[in-house]
């Protein structure tokens, strides 16, 4: 499935280890840059309810010329809509606008713990799962404790999270935790402070990091590998087992994302990078437990 390889869900479903993100791209430029994506190798395709843009992925996807099979296409349930009713009309809406007949992969994006209706969104999403209208269901922004008690009261859990996750905020707990359990990770903002994601946290009220592509150690080991930062620390990602969505409006940045699978870090590289962890205060996004904004 493209140039990425794939990677095994818990409910023995594939899908690419890289994929392309759309965050923070209008409806109206998604056609040319989803577009591009694909054209350049990208078979995962990440949007979400809340990004405004899934009629233009969806129109992106139309006119790749692609199979179906061909494309692993996420998306994730907005906030406020976790009652039964909304989530399935937003559900229908999602496929109106992607203009598919089965979803791969569709998120719950935050837990909103205030409105606690979480576990009702996350018992919807396994009707439409058990219905086939959706291949893999799984959260986003989920720590321990909401995973737990969607477990707890449903018997399901998550095939996948998708949290924050880069080298100065690791969430190396979280990710024990995960691996336990068999949830695979996604990592989202992945090239870490200094993009146009940590620009809008910072816009809503987030300290900020500076920018992790001019990382002195991440920079020496783009040097060593003749390669760019951002290279370097997506595959960390993928040597780390995580899943990774990164976007890029240019078709050259594209080529160099996704150009990631012909070399690997060492064992030095890596320790290198995990001495970045600043767990206390490397995140760029809000704590799930306190995100309640609909």
């Amino acid at each position: 499935m493209g140039d990425a390889p794939a990677v095994a869900l818990r409910d023995g479903n594939l899908m690419p280890q890289l994929g392309f993100g759309t965050w923070q791209i209008s409806a109206a430029d998604c056609p040319r840059v989803v577009g591009a994506a694909i054209r350049g190798g990208y078979r995962a395709i990440d949007t979400a309810q809340a990004f405004g843009n899934e009629d233009g992925v969806g129109q992106a996807i139309r006119e790749s010329g692609l199979r179906r099979d061909e494309l692993f296409v996420t998306s994730k349930l907005r906030n406020g809509a976790h009652r039964r009713d909304l989530a399935l009309r937003a559900f229908d809406e999602t496929m109106r606008k992607l203009g598919l007949e089965q979803l791969d992969l569709f998120l719950i994006n935050w837990p909103l713990p205030a409105e606690d209706r979480y576990v009702e969104a996350w018992k919807t999403l396994v009707e439409l799962q058990q219905q086939g209208h959706i291949r893999s269901i799984g959260v986003a922004n989920f720590d321990r404790p909401h995973i737990e008690r969607i477990i707890a009261e449903t018997g399901v859990a998550p095939a996948l999270n998708q949290i924050e996750l880069h080298p100065l905020y690791q969430q190396r707990d979280l990710r024990g935790y995960h691996q336990r359990r068999s949830i695979r990770i996604a990592s989202w903002s992945p090239l870490g402070p200094g993009t146009s994601n940590s620009a809008w946290w910072w816009a809503h009220g987030r300290a900020g990091h500076g920018n992790m592509l001019e990382n002195p150690a991440i920079a020496a080991i783009a040097r060593d590998h003749g390669r760019t930062p951002a290279q370097i620390i997506l595959r960390w990602h993928l040597q780390e087992g995580l899943v990774v969505n990164v976007k890029s409006s240019s078709p050259e940045r594209m080529a160099e994302n996704i150009g990631v699978f012909d070399f690997e870090l060492t064992a030095e590289d890596v320790y290198r990078i995990e001495a970045l962890d600043r767990p206390d205060d490397g995140k760029i996004g809000a704590q799930p437990a306190e995100w309640n904004q609909t």
